[in-house]
């Protein structure tokens, strides 16, 4: 079986480095020791207790530990126990990041998985999977947990990092280890990369054409354009209802999901971005962006919906705009910054997150739905830990075998035909 726990003596030196870390971290000076807080304070009284036990490790551990090793990973660790988003990023990590944002490398080319790293175990996990990519035609389903990229073990490894692993040149392969609870061992997986464009948003009427879905599969300009489009040809096509399915969308833009979520809502506060030193923004409906004010209107979320499309849900949905029907949605929402150190390493550091209309923080506490309808699978308690549900489709038949019906698409319907137009 898949050993989930950390090895003792990876926590005992990740524990013995964290001085080290914390002298990084708070940035330790003269004027700074002048000027801690008490919660610096705390911080370095602490140090004191892990020089104790580095000292110990030092002179009475089995072998000698490799100290420079153990502090990039406990630098690391520290970040990620703030939240998954947040990275450190090695002097040669943060040379290759730096590259690749740049547009230097090899490419974009990707398999189709949109990624995060497990709050529980510290594995990269499977959020959602594009329709048609490689990913998708080689079984994997929003949930996985990929246990290894390339040989490495993805516990060791940060989400800017990973990201990147994915990526590549055109026809390049990508080899993963991928976690199945029925499998003692990893499943070795190997997908090709490849440019692929986001489809169209996809569209299809029930009741008469009464109602129109819609269905995005990422929220960028463009797709939030062709929805303003086709929620501007609603009144000459006869639609008169709306039905949004954001399940399995966690690729976008934020601005964009205020805008989309601004073409349903007259008034009212969509969402609000705030963090500690960060200058508290909220976005506010406008109404002279609003495309369609009254139309009923559903929004069906699944485990795979993040980001920005747990935006919109939360902006319909906390102002009473539309019922939110499917599953708790996987909790992304924080806006990040890079910090360069003098050795030529960085901080990538969570430095704001968005909240609901109601103050929930969409990072921490996803979406919950008015309507909770499983995609045909079992419920469990966490959300990037259980089995994922099965990728949406514009039709109620999915593809997910043993599954005849689409259990939240279904009763979304319902709900929009006993809504009076």
């Amino acid at each position: 079986m898949l050993r989930l726990m950390p090895k003792i003596p990876k926590i005992l030196l990740l524990a013995a480095s964290v001085a080290l870390v914390l002298t990084v971290f708070l940035g330790v000076n003269s004027s700074g020791v002048s000027a801690a807080s008490a919660g610096q304070d705390g911080a370095y009284n602490q140090m004191k207790v892990y020089s104790e036990v580095l000292q110990h490790i030092q002179t009475e551990y089995v072998t000698d530990p490799n100290i420079p090793a153990v502090t990039n990973g406990a630098l690391r660790g520290l970040l990620e126990s703030l939240d998954v988003d947040s990275s450190y990023l090695t002097p040669e990590e943060y040379k290759t990041y730096k590259a690749a944002e740049s547009g230097v490398g090899n490419g974009k080319a990707q398999v189709g998985i949109n990624i995060s790293k497990s709050r529980l175990y510290g594995f990269a996990t499977v959020v959602s999977v594009v329709p048609g990519s490689a990913a998708d035609k080689a079984g994997l389903v929003d949930g996985d947990i990929l246990e290894a990229i390339e040989g490495k073990d993805t516990r060791d490894i940060s989400l800017a990092m990973i990201r990147l692993m994915l990526e590549g040149a055109p026809g390049s392969t990508l080899t993963v280890g991928v976690v199945r609870s029925n499998k003692a061992e990893p499943d070795k997986i190997t997908m090709t990369r490849s440019m692929q464009a986001p489809p169209p948003v996809g569209e299809a009427l029930y009741e008469n054409a009464s109602i129109l879905y819609l269905k995005p599969e990422v929220l960028d300009r463009d797709h939030v354009n062709e929805v303003e489009s086709k929620l501007k040809g609603m009144q000459k096509a006869g639609n008169r209802k709306v039905l949004l399915d954001l399940r399995d969308v966690a690729a976008g833009d934020m601005s964009e999901a205020v805008r989309l979520a601004n073409f349903l809502l007259k008034s009212g506060t969509i969402a609000t971005l705030e963090g500690q030193k960060f200058p508290k923004q909220v976005f506010t409906a406008d109404p002279a962006k609003t495309i369609q004010a009254t139309a009923p209107v559903v929004v069906l979320v699944n485990r795979g919906t993040a980001g920005p499309a747990e935006l919109v849900a939360a902006a319909l949905g906390d102002n009473k705009r539309a019922d939110v029907v499917g599953e708790r949605t996987f909790g992304e929402g924080a806006q990040q910054k890079t910090f360069e150190l003098q050795n030529g390493a960085a901080l990538i550091l969570s430095v704001a997150k968005y909240e609901s209309p109601s103050g929930k923080i969409i990072q921490d506490d996803g979406v919950t739905p008015d309507v909770l309808v499983a995609s045909g699978l079992d419920e469990g308690a966490g959300v990037d830990e259980e089995e994922a549900p099965v990728t949406a489709a514009p039709a109620p038949v999915v593809k997910k075998p043993g599954v005849q019906v689409d259990e939240p698409l279904t009763k979304a319907l319902e709900i929009l035909k006993a809504k009076p137009a």
